[in-house]
């Protein structure tokens, strides 16, 4: 299969290829090809099709720390999620194409771009998870994931939308003393990352719960420890 260049994202098809990835990556890749959508959340797509079809970029990189993921922090001043840490992404636009094709693959692509700055041509796209949802923002998800193969300089491009730009090193997240259960004022618990001075808790946690699950990443942790969430969130 083919590389993805930016190019690829005016119009033209954006592959997955899974030529040259690191070694390290194999269980990740092994764990997008063979888990199922109920093992990653009990939120699923509703089955008449309704919610807005969006994407997340879920890119990997190698650091001074070794592997990476790259994050961003949302504004305080949104309406929805303000001041979250999340993956770069966001709705489907009608030039990102078919939702049931190669269309949230170019959305990942374009909302890290205008998000966060990367040049898409560094990244190289290896798979995708089962489609998520989120009711709170009726959001149907595409995780997409992705091999930061040349690294770009990245950081805030609008501060309307975004307070940060940061990297994770995998080797925090993995880190039990990092890691905690969040409580909703609605009771709603949930995994959560306590990293570069952020937590880390929602969608964006859940997704990174699982994922270093399913590649045999995680390392047992305190499930008791709380973190409330205040009304806020």
């Amino acid at each position: 299969m083919a590389m993805t260049h930016a190019s690829d994202t005016q119009g033209g098809p954006v592959t997955l290829s899974k030529d040259g990835l690191p070694d390290w990556l194999a269980p990740v890749v092994h764990a997008a090809e063979t888990v199922e959508p109920l093992q990653l959340s009990r939120f699923l797509p509703p089955a008449d099709g309704a919610g807005r079809q969006s994407a997340v970029l879920i890119l990997f990189g190698e650091g001074e720390r070794g592997p990476e993921l790259l994050l961003m922090e949302r504004a305080s001043s949104l309406r929805s999620h303000a001041g979250q840490p999340s993956f770069p992404g966001g709705a489907l636009d009608p030039e990102d194409g078919d939702p049931k094709g190669d269309g949230p693959l170019r959305a990942a692509l374009r909302e890290a771009e205008e998000e966060t700055g990367l040049d898409p041509s560094g990244v190289q796209l290896f798979g995708v998870l089962p489609k998520l949802y989120i009711p709170v923002s009726s959001f149907v998800v595409t995780p997409v994931l992705g091999w930061w193969r040349r690294p770009t300089p990245v950081g805030v491009v609008d501060p309307a939308e975004t307070a940060r730009v940061f990297t994770v090193p995998v080797a925090d997240l993995t880190d039990p003393a990092n890691r905690a259960t969040t409580v909703h004022p609605s009771g709603h618990r949930g995994p959560a990352f306590l990293v570069e001075s952020a937590l880390v808790w929602g969608f964006t946690a859940g997704v990174i719960d699982k994922i270093l699950h399913y590649s045999g990443w995680e390392r047992p942790w305190d499930r008791a420890k709380q973190v409330p969430l205040d009304w806020r969130s």
